[in-house]
């Protein structure tokens, strides 16, 4: 039961981190002069759809009780932590100026973000792994 709402609660934490940290928190560059904008608004836009994704698991990790449903959601936090991760660093990126306020704050929040959901669904998988095989063997 504790595992259950730590992990959902943390899922969907970083779920709306993601998705609207880029929008509000951690801004993102603004239009340019010709109204065009930058790469990294782009990347902004790939992140809600992530991010709300991570939300939408983190809720099925709170609604379900079944520890093998469970690790069927917490794999794919582990790798949606890894394409959070991805958009801002190698799938899109962002502006080239190292000043520019997505390289300054966005991406770096963003990052840290992702390591953390990667980390923390790859032990949450282990330890649900581990407790499915536990209860293999009583059965």
């Amino acid at each position: 039961m504790k595992n259950r709402i730590v992990s959902g609660i943390g899922a969907i934490v970083a779920g709306l981190l993601i998705a609207l940290g880029p929008q509000f928190l951690f801004k993102l560059c603004g239009p340019m002069a010709d109204g065009q904008w930058m790469k990294c608004h782009w990347t902004g836009r790939a992140e809600i759809g992530v991010g709300f994704f991570i939300v939408v698991l983190g809720l099925g990790l709170l609604l379900f009780a079944p520890e093998k449903i469970r690790l069927g959601l917490s794999l794919p936090l582990f790798f949606a932590g890894f394409l959070a991760l991805s958009i801002p660093h190698a799938l899109i990126g962002g502006c080239e100026m190292e000043r520019m306020p997505c390289r300054a704050v966005a991406f770096p929040s963003l990052t840290v973000i992702g390591v953390l959901t990667i980390a923390g669904f790859a032990i949450n998988s282990l330890y649900l792994y581990r407790k499915g095989l536990g209860e293999g063997r009583r059965a």
